[in-house]
């Protein structure tokens, strides 16, 4: 029995974005009123026993990032604000991503859960690299990727990305 546990359990909603580079999911650990430390610890183990090289959080607190470390995750800290300009904080962050992407990095996005905000992001972060060629082509494939409808604030993040200067 101890073997199984020992290998953690995978993130809830862990979604690939980039086939085993990029992935999506809720905080490890659950959302902000479910959310568990031993659950947590398990998803981090299980994370780094996978070949995640990064957590990148969006949050705009910085919960777990002393457990990503305690468990030799490298991780980076990347809040989005919920109101106000976004913009410098998603070109940050998507500089970031493509960064790593050409390091041969695997990264694990998440915010507090896999919501608007979340798949938004991944949506913007697919025009802006040029993966996709616009914001409503992001914010299809994205919707289908991920199983659920866009509401207006992963819309608005989606259409943000897409108006700024795309990487050179």
């Amino acid at each position: 029995m101890k073997g199984k546990w020992a290998a953690g359990i995978p993130p809830k909603n862990l979604t690939w974005v980039l086939p085993e580079r990029l992935a999506a999911s809720e905080r490890p650990g659950g959302q902000s009123q479910s959310h568990r430390k031993v659950r947590r610890q398990e998803e981090i183990i299980w994370l780094r026993e996978n070949g995640f090289s990064v957590v990148i959080s969006t949050m705009p607190a910085p919960q777990n990032l002393a457990a990503y470390s305690e468990l030799g995750v490298r991780w980076s800290h990347h809040p989005i604000p919920s109101v106000g300009d976004q913009r410098e904080a998603l070109v940050a962050l998507y500089r970031e991503i493509s960064e790593l992407q050409s390091g041969e990095e695997v990264i694990l996005l998440h915010d507090d859960e896999l919501g608007d905000r979340t798949v938004g992001i991944i949506a913007g972060y697919l025009t802006w690299t040029g993966r996709l060629p616009d914001a409503p082509s992001a914010m299809s494939i994205s919707e289908r990727l991920f199983g659920r409808v866009l509401g207006s604030e992963g819309r608005a993040l989606a259409v943000t990305a897409s108006e700024l200067p795309r990487r050179a």
